[in-house]
């Protein structure tokens, strides 16, 4: 897999890097929302050369986008929204210690959920997230439900219901629990 990551903490970039690269996925970190995006907007460029060479271009340009949701610059969710805006597709993962505000904001602003790991967290776990085609599927039809939820104006108690199926999701509970 190919992975874009932006951490602020360079002992946790560095482990991120560690474990990805371990387990041969491709891996770029960078330090701040705004390097993020240069990064996507200079691999979006690179496909779109390829592209015009006549090699095919597959969509989005990267597996997944692992956000830190509080950092320097562009927080995680401008990242995200900037993103999206451009690839709807893309896959995004917040590793955030602010759970409850980043699944209240993705609703909000992104109109859709996004996948979302609590830290501090198990590294091993993030892996196994990472390459669970099964979860992303799963997101993808709560995705569907969205804009129904944010039309809903939904309370707190409602996003945090929302958030718990995620959790359940993550673990590989029935999709009929959410």
């Amino acid at each position: 897999m190919k992975i874009l990551v932006a951490e602020d903490e360079a002992n946790i970039s560095v482990q991120y890097r560690t474990v990805l690269e371990q387990n041969k996925h491709r891996v770029q970190i960078t330090n701040d929302g705004e390097q993020c995006l240069q990064a996507y907007y200079d691999e979006l460029d690179k496909l779109a050369k390829e592209k015009s060479e006549g090699k095919s271009r597959r969509k989005p340009p990267f597996d997944a986008v692992v956000l830190d949701y509080r950092m320097p610059k562009k927080d995680g969710m401008e990242v995200a929204r900037e993103i999206l805006a451009i690839e709807p597709k893309q896959r995004i993962l917040f590793a955030s210690a602010y759970v409850v505000d980043t699944l209240v904001e993705s609703v909000k602003n992104l109109q859709q959920v996004v996948e979302l790991l609590q830290k501090p967290f198990d590294l091993y776990e993030f892996v196994d997230l990472l390459e669970d085609k099964h979860i992303w599927s799963g997101l993808e039809k709560l995705n569907v439900k969205v804009k129904e939820v944010k039309d809903l104006n939904p309370s707190h108690g409602e996003i945090r219901d929302l958030l718990e199926g995620l959790r359940k999701l993550q673990k590989g509970r029935a999709w009929s629990a959410i």
